[in-house]
């Protein structure tokens, strides 16, 4: 039976930076036979981050998000996969809102209050999360960390893939007001070498997740 990984766009513009590097990398898992179930957030029907309804904590629906709306068959399907790709542009230094409302939903799920078993997760399973951002892929490492160990101890074994310094538009000169703090030939010329690495190293790690 083939293995099953989620991949999952929290971006919201289709065949750009994020878009891009979370299909190669469900195409890394594919190329091993796995089943990609795929998701993009910003095209979801309505939904909301945790409401703190702490529906989950109660012990019939441990593991469960109790909110039903455009994220259930996301959070779903993930509790049935045997791997997650994820993948969001940052905004003001921070993962999109998108994003978050997964997170918080995913994460909030399977924590328990409880010193003796903080997690009650029942399916372990490997996480590939991706950022990009046109700023430098050294400036948030401390973000990336963040999420990535509560990932580890809430999901499963977290790899990341940083992606900076990204190409924003296809021409630059043609903004209403001179993006004047990017080079924008410096910018294509990134995007044609290094980011062309980065897709290889999306599909690779893809790869790596269908054991």
């Amino acid at each position: 039976m083939s293995k099953k990984i989620v991949a999952v766009n929290a971006g919201p513009r289709k065949g750009w930076n994020t878009d891009s590097l979370v299909t190669e990398a469900a195409k890394g898992a594919e190329s091993k036979v796995a089943e990609i179930i795929r998701f993009d957030l910003f095209r979801l029907e309505k939904y909301t981050g945790c409401i703190s309804c702490f529906g989950c904590k109660r012990d019939k629906n441990k593991g469960h998000c109790v909110c039903r709306d455009g994220l259930t068959p996301v959070l779903d399907a993930i509790r049935e996969a045997d791997g997650l790709i994820i993948g969001s542009p940052n905004y003001l230094s921070e993962m999109t809102a998108s994003f978050r409302a997964l997170y918080e939903r995913l994460i909030f799920q399977n924590l328990t209050y409880n010193a003796e078993g903080p997690c009650c997760n029942q399916n372990v399973l490997p996480v590939l999360l991706i950022m990009t951002s046109n700023a430098p892929d050294t400036m948030y490492s401390g973000l990336v960390n963040n999420y990535r160990q509560n990932l580890n101890r809430f999901v499963g074994p977290t790899q990341t893939l940083v992606s900076g310094d990204t190409l924003q538009l296809k021409d630059y000169s043609k903004t209403d007001w001179p993006w004047s703090i990017f080079d924008p030939e410096a910018k294509q010329e990134r995007h044609d070498t290094v980011f062309l690495e980065e897709l290889k190293k999306a599909f690779d790690m893809g790869m790596d997740l269908v054991y």
